[in-house]
């Protein structure tokens, strides 16, 4: 299983970037899927993340990132997109989605995309 993240790049402060992560693979199902960063000294952190339920998908956000970032999963397409709006100089990073899920042989997977950096300016 395979994890293609895009869409990173460089903005100024209040302005908007969308980060898509695509799966691929032996992929059976996919638990939870999100979006992490990561700054230079600093461990990485969550952003945003969708896990999947018997009642629906439920989200769960960053507080710094809450009311300005959005996160969707496509099932059917095994992605995930974070839209950012309102971006600031911290949420400088390297962002990295990551999945967690089963294969066709229902052994779990947990893999990590490549990374991709934003780049907020004041």
């Amino acid at each position: 299983v395979q994890l293609q993240a895009s869409g990173g790049g460089l903005v100024q402060a209040g302005g908007s970037l969308t980060l898509v992560c695509a799966a691929s693979g032996t992929i059976s199902s996919i638990n939870v899927m999100g979006w992490y960063r990561q700054t230079p000294g600093k461990e990485r952190e969550l952003v945003a993340r969708v896990t999947s339920g018997p009642v629906g998908p439920s989200t769960v956000y960053a507080d710094s990132v809450k009311g300005r970032f959005t996160i969707t999963r496509d099932r059917a397409k095994n992605t995930v997109t974070v839209q950012m709006n309102s971006l600031v100089p911290e949420d400088t990073a390297v962002y990295y989605c990551g999945a967690d899920g089963l294969d066709q042989k229902n052994a779990r997977f947990i893999v990590w995309g490549q990374g991709t950096l934003v780049t907020v300016s004041s």
